[in-house]
């Protein structure tokens, strides 16, 4: 399965030649019925400490990317977007029929539109996009620039799928109730597209995100099979300043150690939801420890999981970082045997695996 994997994903290879490719940016159309893109601003002020965007049009035939009970004509006439912050919230998630309540366009000149109901808007092109939303809990009208510093999550031969993330300079305004947030800073801008597979099979997938200064961003990824497999694990860094991005994948150690009590989503699925966590590296040029706490403001709505925030203390090699606001999606499908791993098997997890998860004291 791995070698297979790797042959069919090219974005290692990508990552490391970064050689410039055009970069696809559309609605859904031909065999690309799958289309997926989010902003993520983090390192806000409280009580925001982050923001997200996600929307996905199209629900996939994967457990973990599907909102199932947020389908009511057609998976892939279901379009859900989750726009949230880290305040309480009831009106995160938005579910539409593509048919019946979007308008979607991408001209010749590569302007493209996206309208989800009368609420959510974003618009633009490279380099530059307008995001909108209005509601009585969360509005916001943001400008956002992309810069060609640009990350490959996966990348598939034959055209069948592409995952990129860029840095992106955020500025305009975000309103949560009465109180209105100037915003200016970095955060990150993702697009996904994919042929509508009969089978995906991501059963965990971990995300999180940290602005460590203005100049530097790290990315952290983790994904699982229903089997327990690792299906990869990878950290990526981007300097703004030097214009680099480095991607390390071959020993990055993803590991939780304090759980919430196990929830049950409105998909009936059960699963903990990491309390604290953290991510280590080593190799002969790099040293990298990440250990993270919950903020506990985990909300439902990122496919069949969740999104929330979360403090942390970061060493890379010499470098000490710390701070309030880190964000975090966690969706987990395994069976419960998996996610209920005894402490006592921590370390020959440990050894056994390039990366562990282990989910219950």
């Amino acid at each position: 399965m791995r070698l297979f994997q790797d042959f069919l994903d090219q974005s290692r290879q990508l990552n490391q030649a970064q050689k410039p490719i055009e970069l696809q940016y559309h609605p859904p159309k031909d065999k690309y019925k799958i289309i997926h893109q989010k902003l993520v601003i983090t390192d806000l002020p409280a009580p925001l400490h982050y923001f997200n965007f996600f929307s996905f049009m199209g629900q996939p035939n994967s457990a973990v990317f599907c909102n199932q009970s947020e389908v009511s004509t057609s998976a892939l006439d279901t379009a859900t977007v989750l726009v949230s912050s880290s305040p309480h919230m009831v009106g995160q998630l938005n579910s539409y029929s593509i048919k019946n309540d979007c308008q979607f366009s991408n001209d010749e000149n590569h302007q493209v539109s996206f309208g989800f109901g009368q609420k959510e808007k974003l618009f633009g092109k490279f380099p530059s996009f307008e995001i909108q939303r209005q509601d009585d809990e969360l509005s916001f009208n943001l400008k956002v620039t992309t810069m060609p510093l640009v990350s490959y999550f996966s990348y598939l031969k034959f055209g069948f799928a592409e995952h990129w993330s860029l840095l992106a300079h955020c500025e305009g305004t975000i309103q949560f109730k009465q109180e209105k947030y100037q915003i200016q800073q970095m955060g990150a801008f993702e697009y996904l597209r994919m042929v509508n597979f009969p089978y995906l099979p991501h059963a965990l997938y971990v995300y999180q995100l940290v602005q460590l200064s203005e100049d530097l961003q790290m990315i952290c990824m983790h994904s699982r099979d229903q089997m327990n497999s690792i299906l990869y694990s990878r950290i990526y860094l981007r300097n703004v300043q030097n214009d680099q991005m480095t991607m390390l994948d071959k020993k990055a150690y993803f590991n939780i150690d304090r759980v919430f009590p196990k929830v049950k989503t409105p998909n009936q699925q059960e699963m903990y939801l990491p309390r604290e966590f953290g991510w280590q590296y080593q190799d002969e040029n790099i040293q990298i420890n990440l250990e993270a706490q919950s903020r506990g403001d985990y909300k439902f709505g990122l496919g069949a999981g969740y999104v929330g925030s979360f403090s942390y203390q970061l060493q890379i090699n010499e470098d000490l970082y710390q701070g309030e606001s880190g964000y975090s999606e966690y969706i987990d499908c395994r069976p419960l045997k998996w996610q209920e791993i005894d402490k006592e098997n921590k370390a020959f997890n440990k050894s056994a695996n390039p990366a562990l998860i282990m989910l219950k004291k």
